[in-house]
């Protein structure tokens, strides 16, 4: 067994996984398992994972087929500790792991507290730690934030695309467990004492056991693929964006690091005819049927006070011709509004203030207008930018509406 090449290893554990998702007991395959997977790295099961999908195997089944690959692997993956230095990425999010995991614990001590209680004050005593544990557990929707918003990209543009969906997919199943907890925590009107109790419990352990075996899986698997893939100067701008996105309320106090984040050059951004931004980059071609496919109006106005550039989107609500471009904008307002416009500039330039609002009823239909100052990386009074937003239609939404229109 020791001589199977790479290639017939994979082969041989795509075959006993799928026995396995066919319904052939664990304990079957299992010896077999243990074999072949002992000098199998994190790294390749994923990518056993990518060829499954690709072969046809719904990522649904995939993510019922990860627990059972835990349990076939978990003697082998054991093996695999994780060395990072703190303030690393994966050292925050696995320090993380472990204050959610006691939040986990809490709650199930508090509902076993709860049916002890005795007297109301007692009850209270309970209630104010399960609200404390609430708070917290809100808190680490930071947690999940930068996984999926960070980290998983930075995967995905190494080839890794299902263990990052698997992940965000149970991600979004410990939402619901945690809205349950909420739902069932805030109700005011507690009559039956050992009903919430029992609620309570029941809504823990399943808690508890989705995050365990969640974060097994990272730990085991997504963050050592991540470490074996991801460069150095990446994690640094994985890092940096992680403080940008900010941290749960009980992350462990880190130390600032340097933007040290390597930027594409200009060079090689004008080879690509691309203009490049902080954030991405774009093509001109790109740039102004993105400004013109904006729901609102945009003017910008330099800080000469010259007006710059408009936006042309479908739908109009104030009349702007190229023949202002040029003009100062004090030019473009009715003699008995100038003095507030320059007075919004001004405040703008010596920051003293950061917006300024208004609204107009026109046509019947609401028209709402906003000033921003707009700064430079130092801070520096760039000029204003102007937002016109017909909001209408906006004022009368209500509920939700996860749909498009026509689906059912």
């Amino acid at each position: 067994m020791n001589n199977i090449s790479e290639k017939n290893k994979k082969e041989l554990l795509k075959k006993l996984f799928k026995r396995t998702h066919e319904g052939i007991p664990i304990r079957d395959v299992k010896e077999e398992f243990k074999e072949l997977i002992k000098d199998t790295t994190p790294a390749e099961i994923s990518q056993i994972e990518e060829d499954l999908i690709k072969e046809g195997v719904p990522r649904e089944e995939i993510h019922k087929l990860c627990d059972v690959h835990i349990e076939l692997l978990k003697e082998s993956l054991e093996k695999e500790k994780i060395i990072v230095p703190p303030g690393h990425p994966v050292n925050i999010l696995m320090e993380e792991h472990k204050m959610i995991l006691n939040f986990a614990s809490e709650l199930k001590k508090i509902a076993e507290n709860i049916t002890l209680a005795k007297d109301r004050e007692s009850l209270k005593s309970q209630m104010e730690h399960l609200n404390h544990v609430k708070k917290h557990l809100k808190s680490s929707e930071s947690h999940y934030i930068r996984e999926e918003n960070v980290l998983f990209p930075y995967l995905e543009k190494h080839g890794i695309t299902q263990p990052p969906a698997i992940m965000w997919m149970e991600h979004d199943q410990i939402r619901e467990i945690k809205k349950d907890i909420y739902k069932l925590i805030e109700n005011e009107n507690i009559e039956d004492i050992e009903k919430f109790a029992k609620q309570l419990e029941e809504v823990s352990i399943a808690f508890a056991e989705m995050v365990a075996g969640h974060f097994y899986k990272e730990n085991n698997i997504l963050f050592p693929t991540a470490l074996n893939v991801i460069t150095d100067t990446e994690w640094k701008e994985i890092r940096k964006q992680f403080d940008d996105l900010g941290y749960c309320c009980f992350t462990p106090k880190l130390e600032k690091i340097e933007d040290e984040v390597v930027k594409e050059t200009s060079l090689e951004a004008e080879m690509e005819g691309l203009i490049q931004f902080e954030s991405g980059s774009m093509t001109i071609d790109e740039l102004e049927p993105f400004l013109d496919a904006l729901p609102v109006d945009v003017t910008f106005v330099d800080k000469e006070d010259t007006v710059r550039y408009f936006n042309q989107p479908k739908d109009r609500f104030f009349p702007r011709t190229k023949a202002v471009i040029g003009r100062k904008v004090q030019q473009c307002h009715p003699q008995k509004s100038i003095h507030i416009v320059s007075q919004i500039l001004e405040d703008f330039e010596n920051k003293k203030r950061d917006s300024a609002e208004f609204w107009i009823n026109m046509k019947g239909r609401l028209i709402y207008i906003r000033y921003f100052p707009v700064r430079g990386k130092n801070d520096e009074y760039l000029g204003c930018l102007e937002v016109t937003q017909d909001i209408t239609d906006i004022q009368k939404i209500k509920g939700e509406n996860r749909l498009l229109s026509g689906e059912k």
